[in-house]
């Protein structure tokens, strides 16, 4: 493919994109294929010779299209958001023009350079105290990672390195086995699994904290937990709070979800915006703890994030000053398609000095100057790409206004889905709705949702995933597409109810 057949293609592509995204909503949301339905669409191996753009683009909508779920329907309700915008795209289109490796200041500025700076543009848009931004010469910053769970594994890991070095500076005689063997995480029992994943990698314990009534983590039983294994000799590192959207790893038919918070000795992980119901933990409570007994804290914020760009929901980060970092997804819910997950740190020697090794080949002439950040030493890969770019796009394209009528635009939607279902007495409100997730369920027994939610997905009409809140099987309603409005979500809710009075009605007989 030559420079001409390029521009003709790409003028293809771009009709074929916006033609699929402006016709979504008439594609079915939830695909109807079994497992193992594309391997006999396709040839065993690669053609010998070049197959022509026509044939490929009429593949995609013959074996692709009919097994895609469709994130960016109105009628995906699943999950969480997943960002997708117009901007976002064609600064991506960019991204993969340029096609360099930004590992290091030099192996391209403009990577680097504006990757700092759209950290602090987003940074402040959250209100973020300075600390956390680079700024001119500052000791912190932001760094975009691959996704939440990339931030959360960085910070524990980073908290293990710090903690065992500050033993051994103490203890000479310690041995870092040593100080694994008692290093401990704590997490609430709402946070999400990849906290319990990072712990595994890190090899570290980790132990579920019990959240109150309103799922959300609470500094006394943090601090109980604490003083608890701090006299069987343990040692506390890590603690992660986490604020994001509930989530659920399943299939159609197999609804086991778990998650859980997790604390670490010497770091604690705090959650604003559970996976399952969107909780809160309180900062202001355990970010005081975590400060006195020198323990990291992270918050995780996934989704509940982009939320904070609005000056109406900012409240629910106050306490991130006690934090010693933090992070969201702008690719969930702030119109920068994946993969952009955005970390701060108040201390960035914190994660060079767990990351940092500089062979010769990656060194260069400004690395010790302090005036550059080679982004390396701050991620668990190598190699990075130019992600900054979308940001640079979508913050200028939309603006903070724009962004955060389109925030505002979902939690009006959510609240009128929790209306809808509070006047239906056979249905029941889960949790509190804060932003743009709804947890309801019939009233009755968990084997009654499981069918209703069986029922749902079958139809393909719209597409719910569950979540347990304590011992109760609970449907979520999470608004998720960019285009979704009002009259998408009464025609689901319509759907729903329709949907019950027929499970109802077979259950009398």
């Amino acid at each position: 493919m030559n420079a001409d057949e390029f521009r003709r293609r790409g003028k293809e592509m771009v009709d074929y994109v916006a033609d699929y995204l402006e016709g979504i909503e008439a594609r079915q949301v939830y695909p109807d294929v079994e497992p193992g339905y594309l391997r006999p669409l396709i040839p065993p191996t690669a053609p010998q010779e070049p197959d022509t753009f026509e044939d490929i683009i009429n593949d995609v909508e013959k074996i692709i299209m009919p097994g895609v779920t469709h994130w960016h329907s109105p009628y995906f309700f699943a999950y969480f958001p997943t960002a997708s915008s117009y901007p976002a795209m064609l600064a991506d289109m960019l991204c993969g023009a340029i096609g360099c490796i930004g590992f290091s200041w030099a192996a391209s500025p403009a990577c680097t350079e504006l990757e700092t700076v759209m950290m602090d543009w987003l940074g402040r848009m959250l209100q973020l105290p300075e600390a956390f931004l680079a700024g001119e010469a500052g000791e912190g910053g932001g760094v975009i990672q691959g996704s939440a769970s990339e931030a959360t594994l960085v910070a524990l890991l980073a908290a293990r390195t710090k903690v065992t070095r500050r033993l051994q500076t103490t203890s000479p005689g310690l041995t870092q086995a040593a100080v694994m063997e008692k290093l401990v995480a704590y997490a609430s029992d709402q946070a999400h699994s990849s906290v319990e994943r990072a712990g595994l990698i890190g090899g570290v314990k980790l132990k579920a904290i019990p959240s109150d009534g309103k799922f959300a983590l609470r500094a006394s039983a943090l601090q109980e937990a604490l003083e608890r294994d701090k006299a069987a000799g343990l040692i506390p590192f890590f603690f992660a709070v986490l604020y994001q959207f509930p989530v659920h790893s399943t299939v159609l038919r197999s609804y086991k979800y778990t998650q859980k918070f997790i604390f670490f000795f010497f770091t604690v992980v705090a959650t604003l915006g559970t996976t399952s119901c969107c909780s809160f933990d309180n900062l202001l409570e355990v970010g005081p703890v975590c400060h006195k007994e020198g323990v990291w804290l992270h918050v995780d914020a996934a989704y509940a994030g982009s939320a904070f760009i609005c000056p109406e929901f900012r409240h629910l980060l106050d306490g991130v000053e006690f934090a010693d970092s933090f992070n969201f997804n702008p690719h969930k819910w702030l119109l920068v398609n994946f993969d952009c997950s955005a970390m701060w740190v108040k201390k960035r020697t914190d994660l060079t000095g767990a990351f940092k090794l500089d062979p010769v080949y990656l060194k260069h002439s400004h690395q010790d100057s302090g005036l550059i950040t080679d982004y390396r030493h701050w991620q668990l890969p190598l190699g990075r790409r130019f992600r900054s770019l979308k940001m640079w796009f979508v913050f200028r394209l939309y603006g903070v206004t724009g962004l955060q009528a389109y925030i505002r635009k979902h939690v009006q939607l959510s609240h009128e889905f929790e209306f809808l279902v509070r006047q239906d007495p056979r249905f029941e409100i889960c949790a509190e709705v804060t932003l743009g997730l709804v947890c309801f369920r019939l009233k009755g027994p968990n084997s009654r949702n499981e069918a209703l939610l069986e029922r749902i997905n079958s139809a393909r009409k719209i597409h719910l995933v569950p979540c347990h809140l304590r011992d109760q099987f609970v449907l979520r309603f999470a608004i998720c597409s960019r285009t979704v409005e009002s009259a998408h979500v009464r025609l689901a809710w319509e759907h729903i109810r329709g949907l019950a009075a027929e499970l109802l009605g077979a259950e009398k007989e």
